[in-house]
């Protein structure tokens, strides 16, 4: 390197603290093969069969081409075959510490194999899925499911292409128009459509923190990577000697728990089954009620998959209850959110016993025309919400209009209530010996 790029380099790793600098570079001579640190510079080859089953080889390719962004002497000079250590001492510090200009062109070469500044909708696609493939991969591998696992929750494969569809939902062109799911595909983006992805979906960039912190073991003690790690994988309880398969799958579950407020992120504890209580609206108001923040998930008779959030205690009575923080969700066949609009309060309501008005748990819109409504006469429940929900601004949730469901589950959401602290529950076990470690499958890019 010359003076100036040197210069260029040492500036910006004055960002991160000496200890931070030394735990980069002392990563990357673990990648080298044998002891023979001289040459300073590693080839794909050599890279993918060092960082071996610590990631997946979708996304060690993916990194690498990272790095190799990272171009020490001129941006507009190809990439070199090998990567040195100031190039990935460059794109650990982009990747964990940086902004989203600073990650754009390094997530663009990411995503492709050429060298162009601009990407195909189905690049950025295949890109998500190898990557949300890769967090499953590296928590698993780390043992920091917290309690989840492929074994309790739902095919993890098709909620990776779902998540991997609604990310891709949020990229807009240069002209800043929404595009059908086809066009989406075909379209082409710019490094400041990819900027401003970054910027709206900031999940992404969680997703490659923690791939790259995981992945090539940089600062896993850090603040910063716990932080991640609790807005991404809340702890797992169940009753003692209570199992099942969630409704969610791995990457649903994240998607969730990232958007819900930070105290609500670190536990779920499951309060409701209808695999394990029976289906029995008593039942569900008997295990809901002032248990704190909840998440209600359902499934239809069609298979689809949606719910909800309520942000404070269930209680019944025949007002209205929760405030903004509240909001409607859809799992499968499409991963979606739905927040408050401001047209109403209407967020939450359970009531039952009651002869004159309904009985039943609601959320969003009004009587006989909710969001999302579930009728004490349990088994039976609408989604009433064409055009879409006042209260939430989402569509029909459910297959049907008026559906039949199928299975639910009911999460309470972070620290469990003072008055139940005596209740013992118990943490799934974190560490799952019965699946191999195997990679997942590799994509062609």
């Amino acid at each position: 390197m010359g003076n100036a790029e040197s210069s260029d380099f040492q500036k910006r790793m004055e960002l991160v603290p000496a200890a931070d600098q030394a735990e980069i570079e002392h990563s990357f001579e673990n990648l080298c093969p044998g002891k023979h640190f001289s040459r300073k510079s590693l080839g794909l080859a050599a890279f993918k069969e060092s960082s071996g089953i610590c990631l997946p080889g979708a996304m060690s390719l993916r990194i690498f081409r990272g790095i190799q962004a990272e171009n020490a002497t001129s941006k507009s000079s190809p990439p070199a075959a090998e990567i040195s250590k100031e190039q990935f001492a460059l794109f650990a510090v982009d990747m964990l510490r940086g902004t989203a200009d600073e990650k754009c062109a390094i997530v663009t070469r990411m995503m492709t194999s050429d060298n162009k500044e601009e990407v195909k909708g189905r690049q950025v696609q295949q890109f998500l899925e190898d990557l949300i493939c890769a967090v499953v991969y590296v928590l698993r591998h780390n043992k920091v499911l917290r309690g989840w696992s492929l074994g309790n929750t739902r095919d993890c494969e098709l909620g990776i292409r779902t998540l991997s569809a609604h990310l891709l939902s949020q990229l807009r062109p240069a002209g800043g128009q929404t595009l059908e799911e086809v066009e989406l595909l075909s379209s082409s983006y710019t490094q400041a459509s990819i900027t401003d992805w970054l910027y709206q979906a900031p999940i992404v960039s969680m997703f490659l923190r923690v791939v790259v912190t995981l992945g090539l073991s940089i600062l896993k003690k850090s603040a910063e990577h716990q932080l991640d790690l609790g807005c991404l994988v809340p702890r797992c309880k169940k009753e003692k000697g209570r199992t099942s398969c969630s409704l969610l799958d791995l990457p649903s579950v994240m998607f969730l728990n990232s958007h819900l407020p930070s105290a609500m992120q670190r536990s779920w504890r499951l309060l409701f089954s209808t695999k394990i209580h029976g289906e029995s609206f008593s039942q569900l108001c008997g295990h809901l009620v002032d248990q704190g923040p909840s998440l209600l998930v359902l499934r239809d008779s069609d298979g689809f998959i949606f719910g909800g959030f309520a942000s404070q205690n269930w209680v019944v009575k025949p007002q209205f209850q929760g405030d903004c923080r509240c909001f409607l969700f859809t799992v499968s066949p499409r991963l979606d959110i739905y927040t408050y609009t401001g047209y109403n309060d209407h967020y939450m309501y359970l009531n039952h016993g009651q002869q004159t008005i309904p009985n039943g748990l609601g959320m969003g819109g009004q009587h006989e025309y909710f969001g999302l409504w579930i009728d004490s006469n349990f088994g039976k429940g609408h989604s009433k919400a064409k055009p879409s929900c006042t209260t939430y601004h989402s569509p029909q949730l459910s297959a049907k209009e008026d559906f039949t469901i199928d299975a639910m589950e009911v999460w309470a959401l972070g620290q469990l209530p003072e008055r139940l602290q005596s209740v013992m529950c118990v943490f799934l076990p974190t560490t799952i010996t019965e699946y191999p470690l195997k990679p997942p499958p590799t994509h062609p890019i």
